[in-house]
């Protein structure tokens, strides 16, 4: 390896690999000659792109469709898939998000390829209901596709520019093609053999693609990538996982506000209603009064930047949305049958409060941000409703667990304030 000074980015040198590398054999003679890496300017190198944002759009529908698998769960299959499938659509929003944190979203041919990774996302949310059945094939050719272009994309824009960058992403799109198999793969079983196979084959690809971070993506007799060290832009790269973060809980507004008005209104369905807008609130406020500044922050103050992301965000907000989606799918639950103690409802409204907290814990536990008890009790608190949601009606056990996160907002805030920290508020 060599030093080499990449004057696009930070002015700063950059170890560029001299293709000795089984992955890059010879000096390249092919990618993009115009530098599409994200410019030294901080504020342009920060910013989040209105492209970006467009890209978001579909996981609005994506989270929308998971919310809807979610809520026929009838067996523990059913449980299976609606995890893989929740953590497939975070997966691919997060894997684009490394993309866009490298590149300029001000260049055309950045833009035209993130609109095109959009169609493809539309592709994927548009099959999740029925990627259990019909559409298996379709959301897993999709699926794959995305996460293999992107990656592919990302090599022919580094290459020339920044060798290690590209390296990395070639380690990237190896590890795609081994659990792109086992997606298509149970896909194409699916249609002999049923369900089974396909939950066992998204299964072990999800394992598969959660490990490779972890790993740094390592592949044999060549060791791992240098993805812990990734120069990451702590602002732009925290910025994304919040929108996330509040696509998710707009798209609990959207399915509880299609689930009111369906019905007649009532006394159990108001104040459902209101639990549900309540619960939104204090969600927000956990997540955005202080702690997700904390992310940035360390991002900033490590040389490790992107071990943290990998850790805090890759990771840790798995939990976290997931949390908030199944939050979403127990108000529209509870909305449609107030007084009808299922399971659907009970494990809903109980556990998707506490897997949000739980996130929390583990996201602050990571960034060093104080609150993690409160996060913490918070979660043990909605464990502790358990005898109760088997003998109250659902609209009671959604008021008491919006209760734990209120307070538990309320807590934190008034930690946050005895300490002194005024910096968000």
């Amino acid at each position: 390896m060599v030093p080499h000074l990449n004057a696009s980015r930070d002015c700063r040198p950059v170890y560029v690999v001299v293709w000795d590398d089984a992955l890059m054999p010879s000096t390249p003679r092919w990618g993009f000659r115009t530098d599409l890496l994200r410019p030294a300017d901080r504020e342009r190198g920060e910013r989040v792109a209105f492209v970006e944002l467009f890209f978001d759009l579909v996981f609005v529908f994506a989270l929308t469709q998971v919310g809807e698998i979610v809520s026929s769960v009838s067996t523990a299959l059913d449980a299976v898939h609606a995890i893989v499938v929740l953590v497939a659509v975070w997966w691919l929003w997060l894997h684009t998000t490394w993309v866009t944190n490298w590149l300029d979203p001000q260049r055309l041919p950045v833009r035209a390829a993130v609109i095109a990774l959009a169609a493809a996302g539309l592709v994927v949310s548009s099959s999740i209901q029925e990627s259990l059945g019909e559409r298996a094939l379709a959301f897993a050719i999709a699926y794959v596709a995305l996460q293999l272009a992107r990656s592919l994309f990302m090599i022919a824009a580094a290459v020339r520019h920044d060798g290690q960058v590209a390296t990395d992403f070639a380690r990237i799109a190896l590890w795609f093609a081994v659990s792109g198999a086992l997606w298509i793969g149970g896909a194409l079983l699916s249609t002999a053999l049923g369900p089974l196979p396909l939950v066992l084959a998204w299964s072990a690809a999800v394992v598969i693609e959660l490990i490779g971070p972890a790993v740094s993506f390592a592949l044999p007799g060549l060791g791992k990538g240098s993805l812990g060290g990734w120069d990451v832009s702590a602002h732009h790269f925290a910025e994304r996982a919040s929108l996330f973060v509040i696509i998710a809980l707009g798209e609990g507004f959207l399915v509880t506000g299609f689930a009111f008005v369906a019905e007649d209104s009532g006394p159990e369905r108001n104040a459902a209603l209101a639990s549900a807008f309540v619960a939104a609130a204090a969600m927000w406020w956990l997540y955005f009064d202080h702690g997700e500044w904390w992310g940035e922050e360390r991002m900033k103050a490590e040389t490790t930047a992107g071990a943290i992301a990998r850790a805090a965000y890759a990771y840790a907000h798995v939990p976290i949305i997931g949390g908030i989606v199944l939050v979403g799918v127990a108000d529209k639950t509870v909305i449609a049958h107030p007084d009808e103690r299922s399971a659907l409802a009970i494990v809903s409204v109980l556990v998707g409060p506490a897997l949000f907290l739980v996130g929390n814990a583990i996201f602050r536990r990571i960034v060093g941000a104080p609150g993690l008890a409160v996060a913490v009790v918070g979660s043990l608190a909605c464990a502790a409703l358990v005898p109760v949601g088997l003998v109250v009606e659902p609209w009671l056990l959604s008021l008491l667990t919006t209760g734990v996160l209120v307070t538990a907002a309320g807590v934190d805030t008034a930690l946050r304030l005895r300490r002194g920290d005024r910096t968000r508020g």
